[in-house]
């Protein structure tokens, strides 16, 4: 009879991480599948964007007569490569990127989850924090730049309040999202406090808050290079705008699409990392791809 048991349960074991296996390899099939209809589309941007720019299309409203074709900015991404510009500018910008996403993390998380369980919190808390969200995060730069010594200092802060709401809103929408009977099942087995926070109300928001890490790091990209723009003296988007105001044209495209690339890939190194920490979101059939 133990026997029978211990089959039993070695097979229960085993069942959610052959349903773990088989739903990789299905992303990894469906990613697969993707990839050419992704390429082609692609390979059809680019060539509207030759045609265009070569045949200097004007509309009317907009014109491509000094757009540079994609071979000019080819030219001007491997000048830069082999300049030693890009070091400076790319550590400077990921370093401002990751000192302000990561306060906003913390911070972020750590308020909306409070937010979303405590009345007392969304009382004193919430209604502060409304007045501020509506506020961009550029109409920020001129009294950051007051308020801090350092030029790094208000940049970092700009990322800062970019990433900060994103992360805050989808992390309060998960903490009030968590099934209330996981809720009372943890109280009546006698968890409370920090410990229900950190093993039932967090692995239930956690894939909200995951949508919300990624979220806030594609909006801290788009703050950081603004700020850039009109405080900095290294980073991508300082780059940019020190290439338009020098009418380097080729080298605009090369910022503006490294800072895609960029944005892109930190958002998807997120979205991954969330889903290494949430399996059963992915079991149940959430898609984090």
């Amino acid at each position: 009879m133990s026997a029978v048991r211990s089959d039993r349960s070695d097979r229960s074991d085993s069942a959610p991480s052959a349903a773990a296996t088989a739903g990789g390899a299905r992303r990894r099939a469906r990613a697969v599948a993707r990839l050419p209809l992704q390429l082609l589309s692609l390979a059809i941007c680019l060539l509207l964007w030759q045609w265009a720019s070569s045949r200097q299309l004007h509309l009317g409203f907009v014109t491509f007569a000094n757009v540079p074709p994609p071979a000019e900015v080819l030219d001007a991404a491997r000048a830069l490569l082999d300049s030693p510009k890009l070091w400076p500018h790319l550590s400077s910008s990921l370093a401002r990127v990751g000192f302000g996403f990561g306060a906003a993390a913390v911070l972020g998380v750590a308020l909306g989850l409070a937010i979303g369980r405590s009345t007392w919190a969304r009382l004193t808390l919430l209604p502060p924090l409304e007045v501020l969200r509506p506020i961009p995060a550029v109409a920020w730069i001129p009294l950051a730049i007051l308020m801090f010594p350092s030029s790094e200092g208000s940049m970092v802060f700009i990322t800062f309040v970019g990433a900060l709401f994103p992360i805050l809103l989808n992390t309060i929408h998960g903490a009030e999202a968590v099934d209330a009977r996981l809720v009372a099942a943890a109280r009546s087995l006698g968890t409370r406090g920090l410990r229900l926070f950190s093993e039932v109300i967090a692995p239930g928001a956690a894939p909200s808050i995951v949508t919300g890490l990624s979220i806030g790091m594609g909006t801290c990209w788009f703050c950081l290079v603004t700020a850039e723009m009109i405080a900095g003296q290294y980073g991508i988007g300082y780059y940019t705008w020190e290439s338009y105001t020098v009418q380097a044209y080729p080298n605009i495209v090369v910022g503006m699409l490294l800072i895609g690339v960029l944005g892109m890939g930190s958002s998807v190194a997120v979205r991954r990392f969330g889903a290494l920490l949430t399996p059963w979101y992915q079991i149940k059939g959430g898609r984090h791809d």
